[in-house]
């Protein structure tokens, strides 16, 4: 099996969502970060009401970050920025425009395949940076031994692996969205005592 499947199971979601481009990962929370990354974010907020690796990952990074109040419904922003926590969000057709939009196949998500997140987005030169960036600086259809020297950026052990990508393309054209996600499904996780100092706006 090679990285073949991974670029058809990309196409596939590209055509089901109606976005030029995709780029696949091992998990949402990765799919955020490589976006964060790229676009060298500095300030934003996220909701209150989301999974505890979003504000962590914001703290990861060195972003200065605050909680926000939004009621969000399937998706949302980070302030000041077009990239969307889509990790719920399942909608055939259902790509924002000049956004790049990050979904999860978490084993609750209505395309489960335990583990894996994708980035849909519209800008080309952005895609192939993130499918590189994924994959540890390098074109991830060459055997890294062959590129080796060529290799000019960091990367991040973030792919999604052709197995994972094999159980997408099976179960993708029988997927339903199984039910409304929104803040109300989430915790405040600025209430945990590791965001204790951190203000909400």
């Amino acid at each position: 099996m090679s990285f073949n499947t991974v670029t058809e199971f990309e196409n596939r979601l590209s055509e089901y969502f109606n976005s030029p481009y995709c780029v696949a990962t091992d998990c949402a929370t990765h799919s955020v970060e490589l976006c964060l990354r790229l676009k060298k974010i500095k300030k934003t907020s996220c909701p209150a009401h989301t999974y505890l690796s979003i504000p962590m990952t914001l703290e990861k990074l060195g972003i200065h970050w605050s909680f926000n109040n939004e009621h969000w419904q399937d998706l949302y922003c980070f302030e000041g920025t077009n990239i969307y926590d889509a990790a719920v969000f399942w909608e055939p057709g259902g790509y924002i425009l000049e956004s790049m939009m990050c979904l999860s196949f978490q084993f609750r998500k209505p395309l489960s395949l335990g583990r894996g997140g994708a980035i849909l987005l519209d800008n080309k030169d952005d895609a192939e940076q993130l499918r590189k960036m994924s994959c540890d600086g390098r074109e991830r259809d060459i055997l890294w031994k062959e590129q080796l020297y060529s290799i000019s950026h960091i990367g991040y052990h973030y792919y999604m692996t052709p197995e994972t990508a094999l159980q997408g393309i099976e179960k993708l054209p029988n997927v339903k969205k199984n039910k409304e996600w929104s803040w109300q499904d989430y915790p405040d996780v600025s209430q945990a005592s590791v965001f204790k100092n951190k203000n909400i706006l």
